[in-house]
This record gives C-alpha cells, sequence and structure tokens, in this order.
C-alpha cells in the first residue's frame, strides 16, 4: 500500500519564504494550474470508529483558481473541478499490538486515493453506510517541485497552504529530502509538526476560547 511521509512547517513571513523557494529554483508542479481552493469533508461513523482507529476517510473537491480576471468574463469557460477520495491507515506497524516506538520526526501514513466523479453521490453513499461528513475545512493550496537538477530532491512535493489559521508548508516525500528541503528552506527539526488540520485547529479555537465548528475561511462581505 503506498505510503505518504510529510511534516508541517508554519509560516510567519510568507514573502521571505517565497524568496527561499526562488532560491532554491522550485517551480509550480507539472500539472497544476497554481492556487487551487480545496474544500475537505471527513467523514466517520456517529461513534467516531474511524477516528478511533486512527483512520481518516475524505473528499476533496479542488477547484483551481482562475489565472486572471478575465476568465470570469460571461461566456469564459470555468475552472475545471477535481474530485479525489482519500482514505489514510496507520502503517502497518502501528495497527499491530507491537511495542512502542520512539516518536517519528515525520508523519508516515498508508494512502489509499483515487478520483471521482460526483461529490453528492460519494456523499449519499456514505451516509447509506451510515456515516456522516462531520468536519469540513477549506485552504487554498499551490504545489511546487524542486528542479530535476537536484538529485537530492527526487519525489519532493512542497505544497503552501493559506488556511483559516495560517499558513502552512507541507513537505512531502522521501524523509531525507524533506529534511534537507526544511533546511534548506530556513527551518530545523523543531519547527516540524505532524498533527493534521483537524488537531492544528482545535489547538487554536482553544487558545481563542472558542467553540471548535468547521475551519473555513469567513464569508466576504
Amino acid at each position: 500500500m503506498p505510503r505518504e511521509t510529510e511534516i508541517k512547517l508554519r509560516i510567519h513571513d510568507r514573502t521571505a519564504l517565497l524568496r527561499r523557494l526562488k532560491k532554491l529554483r522550485a517551480r509550480l508542479a507539472s500539472g497544476r494550474t497554481g492556487r487551487v481552493h480545496e474544500m475537505n469533508v471527513i467523514f466517520d461513523t456517529p461513534r467516531g470508529d474511524l477516528g478511533k482507529r486512527g483512520q481518516l476517510l475524505r473528499v476533496r473537491i479542488e477547484t483551481p483558481e482562475p489565472a486572471s480576471k478575465r476568465s470570469l468574463a460571461p461566456g469564459s469557460q470555468a475552472p475545471k473541478q477535481r474530485i479525489r477520495l482519500t482514505m489514510k491507515l496507520p502503517v502497518a506497524d502501528e495497527a499491530t499490538c507491537q511495542p512502542p516506538e520512539p516518536p517519528r520526526r515525520h508523519k508516515v501514513r498508508e494512502e489509499l486515493e483515487l478520483e471521482v466523479a460526483d461529490a453528492g453521490t460519494l456523499t449519499r453513499i456514505f451516509e447509506g453506510l451510515g456515516m456522516k461528513g462531520w468536519f469540513r475545512y477549506e485552504k487554498y493550496r499551490t504545489t511546487f517541485r524542486p528542479p530535476a537538477s537536484l538529485r537530492w530532491s527526487k519525489g519532493l512535493l512542497i505544497e503552501l497552504d493559506e488556511t483559516p489559521i495560517g499558513v502552512f508548508l507541507e513537505l512531502e516525500g522521501p524523509p531525507e529530502a524533506i529534511d534537507r528541503a526544511a533546511a534548506e528552506l530556513g527551518f530545523a527539526k523543531r519547527d516540524y509538526i505532524v498533527e493534521n488540520y483537524l488537531s492544528l485547529y482545535v489547538q487554536a479555537c482553544r487558545a481563542a476560547g472558542e467553540e471548535p465548528r468547521d475551519m473555513l475561511f469567513a464569508p466576504h462581505k
């Protein structure tokens, strides 16, 4: 089963980060259109059975941002959405009753993913199986790759996430490439974040004395 290995880094100075990405010669990943809006819905049973097993079932709707305001003109073609279903599970040695290992520096999960055509129909199927979409979160993501000439970075994705709780950078790929890229971008291992956005959102709500709901941007007035 494919494995996902990643970390997050909290970004306090987006302009400085973009300068470092330019110095690294990172470019938009092939096949990516630039900034993409993501609406994510996490599904689980009413008792939270998936979460208790360390599993995550998610439907994600990706909508590329128009390249220019002209794209919004009457008669223009809307950016094509992509809908992805993802299942994440603990790695095999975590799912068995083995003695606990030292905490990993990186977040590692088994990951199954496929593209689907209709989020509404998929939602009705899950609801028919007794599950519901209990948490929604949105963000804007821009995906970069270092140049192929940097052999150490093979398989690395650099993903800039703008979220309602701040800006983060996700580094996904081989552990050695993650560590090298983080160092090249000015981060230390103590800066690594392995929590998911749900956990980070709950932490932010507690710090602000607010009740967690859905992690959504404030509506435009």
